[in-house]
Order: structure tokens, then C-alpha cells, then sequence
């Protein structure tokens, strides 16, 4: 019998230092077998997730860059790695061409 672990670390982590539900975003870099982008508008609770996944580190930066360039309140810093949001159990992964709704719901 063999076991796969599935190993996710953690690259780099972004808030743009506003707390409030409706304020608040954070953009995670995380890898994988392949690299994904992780989004988060609003808290932890109500917040909304979007997941993106690319084959390259270059691919998945440019994701996180057109990211921190969009118009929100606060101002983007970089924080110590942590743990992204955690998918719910009917959450599927999103292709490479777009992303989707924490729940499986595409945008």
C-alpha cells in the first residue's frame, strides 16, 4: 500500500492592512505540486475565496501582482507565510483560466 502526501507550503503572504469584514483582503502564494494563488475579500467568516492554479512560480506571480495592483483600500504589505483558507468540502479546484467562488461557484 503506498501513501501520497500532499505537502502545501506556504510562499508568500500579503493584507493590505485594513481590518473589517467588508475592507480586509489577503492574497496567499502557495505551492503545491503545482504553484496556486489564493484570494480573500472580507473576514475569515464572510469573506469570499477565490483559487487560481499555475504550472510556474512566474505565472502565479504575475496572478498576485495584477492582484495587489487592484484599487483597494489600505496599503499592501508583505507578512510571515501562514496558513491560507482551507477549501469546504465542496469546494473544487479551479482550472489555470479563471477562478472560482470558495464553493465551486465560477465568477
Amino acid at each position: 500500500m503506498c501513501t501520497i502526501h500532499r505537502v502545501e507550503e506556504v510562499v508568500r503572504r500579503f493584507w493590505n492592512g485594513v481590518w473589517g469584514r467588508l475592507a480586509r483582503r489577503d492574497v496567499w502564494l502557495v505551492r503545491q505540486t503545482r504553484w496556486r494563488v489564493i484570494a480573500r475579500a472580507g473576514d475569515t467568516e464572510t469573506g469570499k475565496v477565490l483559487r487560481w492554479e499555475y504550472d510556474t512560480e512566474p505565472e502565479a506571480m504575475a496572478m498576485v501582482d495584477r492582484l495587489l495592483r487592484a484599487d483597494t483600500a489600505g496599503q499592501w504589505r508583505e507578512q510571515a507565510a501562514g496558513t491560507p483558507p482551507q477549501p469546504t468540502g465542496d469546494d473544487t479546484s479551479s482550472p489555470p483560466t479563471g477562478p472560482t467562488r470558495e464553493g465551486g461557484a465560477n465568477q
